[in-house]
């Protein structure tokens, strides 16, 4: 997948906190999350890829999310499998977003980063050490070795080279898909994020129908979260087409996310729309149950997100299927309205959410990315 960025940013005064009333919000965290305390980090939330990792103008992007109230800053760290030198990369990267993501804890002591644990992994993988205390949470004996990436993926060949040759789905059944999702979330929480988004988590579970290795997976972060994150807490997500994570009435996430999932309107071209409904869209299908935290709710609260999968094989024209909107991912769409549009277009979104699903929030963007060469997501 590449990257695209371009040279313009949305303006963070569309996060609508000067066309909204300011409610007052509680963002104390401690061991646990409350359903008031999560709500008030998604209402200020925001896409932040490659915040902690050095690309653009780290002080001015600072000064931006401080100035605006952001308090969630998503997608601030992750690694996309072989881009930007693939995961042997990953021990730089992750000393750079340290450094970062403490100067933003002195500003903001309340900010939540989160890191991503996404539906790839590539050949790179094997050039990367396992460490010794991997080996030690999932109770097997220390090897000196590299990670296996033939050992991730579905033995069946099902999603191999998704991605691209070399870079496939992984498997969250094998054990050493689990070695590497725990190396990342220990390492995520180490640099200081508190919150990990799991991808496409159904991608990854299709040999896990009773889910019994995602909670071994998010049980594994949590207890190591719980002695060491910065609030002893670790808040994740996963996007859920089938409307959440549950194992007999017990959560596995806290909370859910999904594409916005933007319906054309046909009648007045490059414009686009919500609806209840529209495809696979999370609107009214939040699942519920026992959250992580222990608090019970009947729909669990959840992020919308501008969707970014690269274009059609028709960019700007109608009809390219479901999930594209005028031929382009969201993001893109997004990126090319003229500025009046795109204002008026984030407090429509911001106001139908909220008032069609209670439990819905958007997360609002902060630069423009247009993706190319990747699969559209949940296709």
């Amino acid at each position: 997948m590449r990257l695209v960025r371009s040279p313009t940013r949305t303006l963070c005064g569309w996060l609508l906190l000067f066309s909204l009333p300011v409610l007052a919000r509680d963002y104390r965290v401690d061991g646990s999350m409350s359903e008031e305390v999560l709500r008030s980090y998604l209402s200020r939330s925001m896409t932040t890829m490659y915040l902690l990792t050095g690309h653009g103008d780290f002080d001015d992007n600072l000064r931006m999310l401080t100035n605006c109230g952001v308090k969630f800053a998503g997608r601030a760290l992750y690694q996309w499998g072989r881009e930007e030198g693939g995961e042997s990369a990953l021990p730089k990267k992750l000393d750079l977003a340290k450094k970062k993501a403490a100067r933003i804890h002195v500003a903001d002591p309340e900010m939540n980063l989160q890191a991503c644990v996404f539906e790839i992994v590539s050949r790179e993988v094997e050039n990367l050490a396992v460490p010794s205390w991997a080996f030690e949470a999932l109770g097997r004996q220390v090897e000196k070795r590299n990670f296996r990436y033939e050992e991730m993926i579905y033995p069946s060949g099902r999603f191999s080279n998704q991605w691209g040759r070399g870079a496939s789905v992984p498997d969250v059944s094998r054990g050493e898909t689990k070695l590497w999702f725990y190396f990342l979330a220990r390492s995520y929480l180490d640099a200081g994020c508190e919150a990990i988004h799991y991808g496409q988590a159904e991608l990854m579970n299709r040999n896990d129908p009773k889910l019994d290795h995602w909670s071994e997976v998010l049980s594994l972060a949590r207890r190591y979260a719980a002695r060491n994150a910065r609030r002893h807490f670790v808040l994740c997500d996963a996007h859920v087409p089938g409307g959440g994570l549950v194992q007999e009435g017990q959560l596995l996430l806290d909370f859910h996310s999904f594409p916005l999932r933007l319906e054309e309107v046909a009648d007045k071209p490059k414009e686009a729309q919500l609806r209840v409904g529209y495809t696979d869209a999370i609107y009214e299908r939040s699942r519920g149950g026992t959250t992580p935290s222990g608090w019970r709710c009947e729909h669990l609260p959840f992020l919308v997100e501008f969707g970014n999968y690269g274009r059609s094989r028709m960019p700007g024209e109608a009809g390219m299927g479901k999930f594209w909107v005028w031929g382009w991912d969201e993001i893109t769409w997004f990126s090319q309205q003229p500025e009046k549009y795109r204002n008026e277009w984030l407090r429509y979104a911001w106001r139908w959410v909220r008032e069609h699903d209670p439990d819905g929030y958007v997360q609002m963007p902060e630069t423009w990315r247009c993706v190319e060469g990747a699969r559209a997501e949940h296709r």
